[in-house]
């Protein structure tokens, strides 16, 4: 049966409403980002979340290394503080949840929920080595809070559901085969992630690790120690990495020492207005 085009209007209608009504300022760029679902619910449901995971997880508390880590975290948060204050937006933080929690994990791991709340993985801390190294993982996983990108993953997700919910009506009044119509769904999947998601996500890590860099010299740490930390980290996965990076999510080990190393003068540079 042939689908009338009134009804493949409202999907067009919904793209772009979705693009009119969730938009939201990108601190680092000062740009309009997509922001489709408020931030205040979803902090609220990644503290459930956090919370089912602590209680699955053994965390680890009031040894010198969990103390460490809530040392660094506060600290980092206090720059995180005066760098939003300078974008303008010194009320950014209202509802966040801040919390550092280390549990007792061999994987080498450490992660953010939206609204900061902080997990590190005992694997990671024989890579960090020292305070120094655990601000920069922590300095990266809390620029992902602050930049909002678990809010603009999961609007880019609804985004795409959208088109391909979109691109499924348009294919089923075109009269081609199902066997056509799924092929040609699959290659409308893998297009858009790698051409939209994927980019999408390095360009979030890509600001994580700028952003991390500078709150680490605001904090008061050498942001030198970035690089260091991943060349450690290259040096473990034997200078190998896990596919193209147009594949990945995440930038090569190389690509990522490269563009710290190039980023260290911003990150002083910042961080001298700041008066440290």
């Amino acid at each position: 049966m042939k689908i009338s085009s009134m009804l493949k209007i409202p999907y067009i209608f919904l793209a772009g409403a979705l693009l009119l009504c969730g938009c939201a300022t990108d601190l680092m760029t000062g740009k309009s980002t997509m922001a489709f679902i408020p931030n205040n619910q979803i902090i609220s449901s990644a503290s459930t979340q956090y919370a089912q995971v602590l209680n699955k997880s053994k965390v680890v508390k009031g040894t010198p290394e969990a103390e460490m880590l809530s040392k660094v975290g506060w600290k980092l948060v206090k720059a995180a503080e005066k760098w939003v204050a300078a974008k303008g937006s010194p009320n950014h933080f209202k509802d966040y949840k801040w919390a550092f929690t280390l549990i007792e994990d061999k994987n080498i791991n450490a992660w953010a929920m939206p609204g900061g709340q902080i997990a590190f993985y005992t694997g990671i801390l024989g890579v960090t080595q020292n305070e120094a190294g655990i601000a920069v993982v922590m300095g990266h996983e809390i620029a992902h809070a602050i930049l909002n990108h678990g809010q603009q993953r999961m609007s880019a997700g609804l985004l795409q559901q959208a088109g391909m919910a979109g691109a499924s009506l348009a294919l089923s009044g075109t009269g081609m085969s199902k066997t056509a119509q799924d092929l040609s769904m699959t290659a409308f999947g893998v297009g858009s992630n790698v051409f939209g998601t994927l980019p999408f996500s390095r360009k979030h890590e890509d600001e994580a690790d700028l952003l991390g860099l500078i709150l680490m010299a605001v904090a008061g740490y050498d942001p030198n120690e970035a690089p260091k930390f991943w060349e450690r980290m290259n040096a473990l996965s034997g200078g190998s990495s896990s596919g193209p990076a147009w594949l990945s999510t995440h930038p090569s080990h190389k690509d990522r020492i490269k563009n710290l190393k190039d980023s260290i003068p911003k990150a002083q540079q910042t961080a001298a207005g700041f008066g440290v």
